[in-house]
């Protein structure tokens, strides 16, 4: 638990920073236009949000994880319930990473 609290703070921190796309749209904007350093989405998202948002980054070649849940990925942003989020920053994309594979990671693709 404190590994996550600490990778949605740093979430946290990104967004505050400007660096932070959430909701479905703003996320594929983001990785259609090259500028996504890293996408996460919720572990009680759709099969199918997964599934897509999976295509996606692999297709971009964008690191990808699934993590948490909804509600807690929204509240790390400041927003209300969000599946998926991406960063457009590598410093906290290579952040986030470090501490999901040192964790053991939910679920971890690059």
């Amino acid at each position: 638990m404190q590994k996550e609290a600490k990778i949605l703070g740093l979430i946290g921190m990104a967004m505050k920073a400007g660096h932070v796309a959430s909701g479905g749209f703003a996320v594929e904007k983001m990785i259609q236009s090259g500028r996504a350093a890293a996408v996460f989405v919720a572990g009680d998202a759709s099969e199918n949000t997964k599934k897509q948002f999976r295509t996606k980054c692999e297709f971009y070649e964008i690191p990808f994880a699934v993590i948490s849940d909804k509600e807690t990925l929204g509240h790390a942003i400041g927003k209300e319930e969000r599946s998926s989020v991406a960063l457009d920053d590598e410093g906290f994309a290579n952040a986030i990473f470090k501490h999901l594979k040192s964790s053991g990671g939910n679920d971890i693709e690059n």
